[in-house]
This record gives C-alpha cells, structure tokens and sequence, in this order.
C-alpha cells in the first residue's frame, strides 16, 4: 500500500496528458488506464470516475497557481515589479503544469456549467481582481500609462502569456524565466528601438 499514493500521481500525470491530447470528453477510462500500463477495473482502485481525476488535475493546478500569485502579491512589490513577478509565476506553473493548463484552456468554458467545477469560475475572478488591481495601482502611481485600459491590457498580458502553453515545451531552449524576461522586454519596452 505504501507505494499508492505514488501510483495514484503517475496516473493523473498520465491522465493529464491524455486529456490534454485527445480533450476530456474523446478521453475514456480505457484510453487513461492504457496509456498508464494497467487494467480499466484497476484505475477504479484509485479514482471512482474520469471526472475525479479531471477535478484533481484541475484544482491542483488552480491551487498551486493562486499559491504563487498570493507570494507574490505579499510582497508589497511595486506595480511593474508585481506584474513581472506574476508573468515569471505564470510561466514556472506553465512549465510545472503544461497538460493542466491545457485542459484548462480547451475544457474550462463548458466545466463551469457543472457544480462541480464551479471553482473554475471563482478562481477566474480571483486571478482578474490580483491582475486588474495591480494594473489600476500602476496606473494610480504613474508607473503605467494615464490612458491605459487595465481590462483590455489584463486581457493582453493573460492571452499572451497562456498562450505560450500551446508551443513551450519543458526542457527546452529557454527556461521559464527566460521566457518571462523576454515577453516582459516586448510587453514593458516594446520591440522598437528608441529614437
């Protein structure tokens, strides 16, 4: 029994990656146990549904997520030195959580119709309120720009940075802060030279 739990973490880092490829509802409990070298009647062993591994999957990665968003916003940071702060945050729980966060873009819309994911739309609004404030700060101290639309520009920062979920691959040329330097050099700076 001691090594249950271990198996139980292989096989929803196995889960994850099958719905990540083939989308929750193409995924079968036959297709995970499959792919996690077992028996579909042994999965149950572990999990009673699908929908539990995909609730896990999920609410860990939402969990951790927060966690890193809330160190950040404890530290009393500056508004620009916040925002770099929570796109690096971003990019290391992208490169921890690649097929969650892949989930979460394909499958979050129509989970947040069932009770049971309802979380997903609270932690959506937690995320908006810690970005769009910290952006409304910047622009109340004159770190940003007067005309800055903070929605519009909280829409930009989220979608550029998820985004990267759909190319990044962990291991690979650039680390994770790497990356985040280089989307906060184009989004802070721009591309342009100066004149």
């Amino acid at each position: 029994m001691s090594a249950a739990p271990e198996r139980r973490e292989e096989i929803l880092a196995t889960a994850a990656e099958v719905f990540a490829a083939q989308g929750y509802r193409a995924t079968t409990v036959r297709k995970i146990a499959d792919a996690a070298g077992m028996l579909a009647g042994s999965l149950y062993y572990h999990f009673d549904s699908k929908e539990s591994m995909l609730d896990e999957i999920l609410s860990t990665f939402l969990s951790e997520l927060w966690a890193r968003y809330e160190a950040v916003i404890a530290c009393g940071l500056g508004p620009r030195e916040t925002i770099e702060a929570l796109v690096t945050a971003s990019f290391r729980e992208i490169d921890r959580h690649l097929p969650a966060v892949a989930i979460y873009q394909k499958e979050a819309k129509h989970l947040q119709a069932q009770s049971r994911f309802a979380y997903l739309t609270d932690a959506q609004v937690k995320f908006e309120k810690a970005w769009l404030g910290t952006l409304e700060r910047g622009v109340a101290d004159r770190v940003f720009r007067a005309d800055l639309d903070v929605r519009l520009t909280y829409r930009f920062l989220r979608d550029t940075v998820w985004v990267a979920a759909s190319w990044y691959r962990p291991g690979g040329q650039h680390s994770p802060e790497e990356i985040a330097h280089q989307y906060l050099s184009m989004v802070l700076k721009g591309i342009t030279l100066p004149e």
